[in-house]
């Protein structure tokens, strides 16, 4: 039994080869997540109802999940309902590009191909950096690299340290932390189902109770890889949010105090703000 790598997340284009608008299996499977999303909030909000129902009950937990527990808990209640659909469209487009991992006759997670996790780690660096200097000009940049509260002589070590954390690590950490993952979980689970490939149908022999074990190793893998792929979208939307919040707040002055105003919104108001 030979695997090569290369074949489980490099593809020949389809459409358009050559050009930078070549299409291939990727770009289909990202098409699909992107697809999925748009489904699931138009399904929930499709059918408005003081009482939600079905479908809407669920689009409504998850987005008021990232509203509350992420937007409002980590930016404050003032911002935070601000950058909720973003934060949210970042959540479950991960979460969908991820979740096709474990879809029989697909197995690929979309952010397991590093343009992917780079551009959603890039477009996070632009808003936060943007944000940033909206929001408290210059004082953005001198308060990141020279802290206050610091002795003068300590700024030598910690300002070239401050830069490459918020500047350049950053946006890498949330590449590569989305990347890595991603990758491990789809390269363990293929060796678990090609062995089990092996053991029960090309070469079904005295090695078949071998096939058996791989067969339930590969699906408590896919129940484990179900919760990574929930928390990469949390962690990514996550750091997100906090990115955001000392942007606006500075080092660590968030306000996170409750404000019911935002953080009860009637149901009709809910997914109407997703959309």
């Amino acid at each position: 039994m030979e695997l090569d790598v290369n074949h489980l997340f490099f593809w020949d284009a389809i459409a358009f080869e050559g050009t930078p608008f070549a299409i291939n299996r990727t770009v289909i499977m990202m098409m699909w997540a992107s697809l999925l999303c748009v489904w699931f909030f138009w399904a929930g909000a499709r059918k408005k109802g003081i009482v939600p129902k079905g479908l809407q009950t669920i689009a409504e937990s998850a987005y008021l999940f990232v509203r509350n527990q992420i937007a409002i808990d980590v930016i404050g209640p003032k911002d935070g309902p601000k950058y909720a659909n973003y934060l949210a469209s970042v959540f479950f487009f991960i979460f969908f590009s991820n979740l096709l991992e474990i879809f029989p006759g697909i197995n690929y997670p979309v952010t397991s191909r590093m343009a992917i996790p780079f551009m959603l780690a890039i477009l996070t660096y632009l808003i936060f950096n943007f944000v940033g200097f909206k929001k408290q000009g210059f004082k953005y940049l001198t308060g990141t690299l020279f802290p206050p509260g610091v002795p003068w002589p300590i700024y030598i070590l910690l300002t070239p340290i401050e830069f490459f954390s918020v500047f350049v690590i950053r946006p890498l950490t949330l590449m590569i932390r989305l990347l890595a993952n991603m990758m491990a979980g789809h390269v363990l689970l293929t060796i678990f189902f090609l062995f089990t490939h092996e053991f029960l149908v090309t070469d079904l022999s005295f090695r078949a109770p071998l096939g058996v074990v791989t067969m339930i190793v590969a699906a408590g893998l896919i129940v484990f890889e179900l919760m990574v792929i929930a928390i990469q979208a949390y962690i990514f939307t996550m750091l997100t949010a906090f990115y955001i919040a000392e942007s606006i707040h500075g080092h660590g002055e968030e306000d996170h105090s409750v404000d019911t105003q935002h953080t009860e919104p009637t149901e009709n108001r809910v997914l109407t703000e997703a959309a």
